[in-house]
């Protein structure tokens, strides 16, 4: 028996996920499931998803390394 309505803290909700965008840029954000992370191309940065839930707070950020 499986229950389609629980998401594991490695998914994140698809919908979500098209109405987020970076806080910086207002540009569209994607999802790194094994970092847990949304990733901002455009601003460089990566925002945590912490238990399934996106901290979209510009300071909890890390900038990512490969903005080149």
């Amino acid at each position: 028996m499986s229950d389609n309505t629980t998401h594991s803290s490695a998914d994140l909700d698809p919908k979500l996920l098209e109405i987020l965008v970076c806080p910086v840029t207002r540009g569209p954000l994607s999802f790194d499931r094994d970092a847990q992370e949304l990733i901002s191309k455009e601003a460089g940065l990566a925002y945590p998803v912490r238990d399934g839930i996106p901290i979209m707070l510009p300071e909890e950020a890390r900038a990512l390394e490969d903005k080149a």
